[in-house]
């Protein structure tokens, strides 16, 4: 079945909505969710490209193979070529570090692809094939293919495998039960009534306006300035999917924690509360109960985690995020940070010749827009610093 909006110009992203037309709003709101759910994925991408291992860096000796096949980058299987898959492969493509080679998508007219073919990407009809071969599997479906696609795709599912899911129609607790697979992805979008969706009227694609700051911090899951907002046990799920990527690598968990912290909270890139409190880290009690955490040996990795359970019900780290303020401030910037191109990797060391992009000012004291020019002031290089490493708790 075709794309029911294909034809429709006024509902394609680059389309834009002009003041006095009615169904403004719609519009807006449609083009704000799909802005919402590429960011969003676009972030997730970039937190789990952050935690691939490096060639020999695995401390565990039996899951040395395992470690060896997962440190190339990424791999990115898109199901379904309609509108969304189109976008979401253009935001990875333009908008990350992953390569086209690192690309697929699955569709049944592969042959009207042919501008993402020329552009590198490999794109079939092989819902088996993709699923196989890919570290993350995004359901760009429709809703009445995906029971068939679910029994044809659960057998080839690896432990490792994550499947994230932009089909609205089909909750999780289903898709769990279609799948019989556990690690799983679904954002939920609700819509604030009243908020300002002026930022969504301008015409321009996708990854233009995902290269401006002010859509970017519209999207913040942490502090939403827009209308669109994601659940937040869907953030909880992405920090718990970058602690099984670090589990499946043999890392023991104090090792796991500290490249975490080392990626989200960069000592030049966190947000002061103001008082003597110093910017919070993460810690083994902010994903597993205390008595649990008490028990773990020096030695020990963290547990494999259920994605599905994670988000269907409260964790450490959700009731961390609804009760402090400071650390949703912090993963804020970091957000941010990391959709603005800030340079990150889970290697001893970071150098501060890298790009650093620090966005606080702009969180805490928002502004309605920032054109291009002011944003690459904010980008401008610090001077080198000596390396920072993290240290490994026994």
């Amino acid at each position: 079945m075709a794309d029911i909006m294909a034809n429709l110009k006024t509902f394609q992203p680059e389309y834009g909505a002009g003041i006095n037309e009615p169904l403004l709003h719609l519009r807006c709101r449609a083009k704000g969710l799909a802005a919402n759910a590429c960011a969003h994925v676009l972030f997730f991408c970039k937190v789990l490209q952050a935690t691939r291992p490096k060639e020999g860096k695995c401390e565990n000796p039996s899951a040395s193979s395992q470690a060896s096949n997962s440190s190339q980058s990424l791999k990115i299987g898109i199901l379904g070529g309609g509108h969304i898959g189109k976008q979401l492969a253009r935001v990875l493509l333009q908008l990350s570090d992953i390569s086209e080679k690192n690309i697929q998508i699955s569709t049944r007219q592969p042959e009207k692809l042919s501008e993402l073919q020329l552009l590198g990407i490999n794109c079939f009809y092989n819902n088996r094939q993709l699923v196989d071969w890919a570290d993350i599997v995004f359901l760009c479906c429709l809703p009445s293919h995906l029971p068939n696609i679910c029994y044809e795709i659960q057998d080839v599912l690896k432990r490792s495998s994550i499947i994230y899911s932009l089909v609205t129609a089909i909750p999780l607790p289903r898709l769990k039960q279609l799948l019989c697979f556990n690690s799983i992805i679904k954002p939920q979008y609700k819509f604030i009534e009243n908020a300002p969706f002026h930022i969504w009227t301008a015409i321009r694609t996708l990854v233009e306006a995902l290269r401006d700051p002010a859509v970017i911090k519209a999207t913040c899951p942490c502090n939403p300035s827009g209308e669109t907002v994601v659940n937040t046990n869907w953030l909880a799920a992405v920090f718990y999917a970058a602690l099984n990527s670090y589990t499946s690598q043999g890392l023991r968990y104090a090792r796991a924690l500290a490249l975490l912290n080392l990626i989200c909270f960069p000592d030049d890139n966190t947000v002061s509360s103001g008082d003597d409190r110093s910017p919070p880290l993460l810690e083994c009690e902010n994903f597993i109960n205390q008595a649990f955490a008490s028990s773990l040996l020096p030695d020990d990795c963290l547990p494999w985690f259920d994605l599905t359970t994670v988000q269907l019900k409260d964790s450490p780290f959700s009731q961390l995020l609804t009760t402090d303020a400071l650390f949703r401030d912090n993963l804020a910037s970091f957000y941010c940070n990391m959709l603005t191109g800030l340079p990150v990797n889970n290697e001893e060391s970071i150098t501060a010749s890298s790009t650093k992009t620090n966005l606080s000012a702009v969180l805490i004291n928002p502004i309605t827009a920032l054109n291009h020019r002011t944003f690459d002031r904010i980008c401008t290089n610090k001077a080198e610093e000596p390396p920072s490493t993290d240290s490994e708790a026994t």
